[in-house]
């Protein structure tokens, strides 16, 4: 015969379901929440500009053994040499076999290259020298294209005209050059769209891209999702905080350096030896920009491992994953 149980007993039992029942419907809630509030990995890359010494085959087996996943590619190797700053290379030697042989390279050595970087002249005065460098340009998106790279980098370039007395307002902030400018990235648009490609504009506090509004302000005028942004902190330090670079930018940051600079100076640094607030600067990059990977810069041979330790070292602080 079953025992007769008595009103409490019922009561509690019910209770105690309810209980358990609301329990399992919290722990999922509990977890989604806990995934939303955990901080988005980083990836950590790594240009190879200042390896001038190295083969590409050296440095791929060098960087892979380091830990490293990405790289930003320059034509600075041994055997890649033609890279110019501000400036323009012969690159006819260049044929697309050499260039698919160096992307297979660093590929299997199990490093993805993310982006090339040019850095011609885009604000020089003379068309002629404009019209050369917007085909070199093209020609390095080429180049990309045999080596299956995307996206290019650079700045606006810088000129001077030593045979005359420098002008009262700097050529970058003459009021016929922002529309000029303009014009220039709209062919570069062109371009990039015929290569399938993106240009990410660098900022620097020195340069025609002097702030992060200025920046904001240029691309929004554009309105092209293939002309983005990489966004170097230490290049702005002087102009901006990181959190204004980050609230003016991030809708158009794609890609960011992580090198450093002291206060009032000109000169960049390897991370870790300026005054750039590595902890604040990673966090922010993982709150807004996570899909834009880490480029150390400015580190040679001699210094990429410490740089490298002083990043992840601010990322572990803050609880932030490097992601492979």
């Amino acid at each position: 015969m079953e025992k007769a149980l008595s009103r409490r007993h019922v009561l509690t039992t019910m209770a105690q379901t309810t209980a358990l029942s609301a329990l399992g419907a919290a722990l999922p809630q509990t977890a989604r929440a806990a995934a939303q509030t955990a901080p988005n990995g980083l990836t950590i890359g790594i240009s190879t500009l200042g390896f001038g010494g190295h083969t590409n085959a050296a440095l791929a087996a060098e960087l892979a053994a380091a830990g490293f996943s990405t790289i930003q590619f320059f034509l600075t190797q041994t055997d890649s040499a033609y890279w110019k700053y501000n400036s323009r290379a012969d690159l006819s030697s260049l044929t697309p076999a050499h260039c698919k042989a160096i992307a297979a390279t660093y590929r299997d050595a199990g490093l993805a290259i993310h982006s090339i970087g040019v850095y011609t002249n885009l604000m020089h005065p003379d068309d002629a020298e404009l019209n050369a460098n917007l085909a070199y340009f093209e020609a390095m998106m080429e180049i990309g294209g045999h080596m299956g790279v995307r996206t290019f980098i650079t700045e606006a370039g810088h000129h001077y005209d030593t045979a005359v007395p420098a002008p009262r307002v700097p050529l970058e902030f003459q009021d016929a050059v922002w529309p000029r400018m303009i014009a220039t990235a709209r062919r570069l648009d062109v371009l990039a769209a015929k290569h399938d490609a993106k240009v990410l504009f660098e900022p620097y506090f020195q340069s025609f891209f002097a702030s992060a509004k200025r920046v904001r302000l240029f691309v929004e005028e554009l309105n092209s999702p293939r002309l983005r942004v990489l966004l170097d902190p230490a290049n702005l330090l002087e102009l901006n905080d990181l959190d204004e670079m980050f609230t003016q930018l991030a809708p158009w940051i794609d890609c960011l350096h992580a090198k450093d600079r002291k206060h009032h100076t000109s000169r960049g640094v390897a991370a870790g030896k300026g005054d750039i607030d590595y902890k604040r600067f990673v966090t922010l990059a993982a709150k807004t920009t996570p899909q834009a990977p880490l480029i150390l810069e400015y580190v040679g041979p001699k210094d990429y491992q410490d740089a490298r330790a002083h990043l992840l070292s601010a990322m572990q602080a803050c609880g932030i994953p490097e992601v492979k």
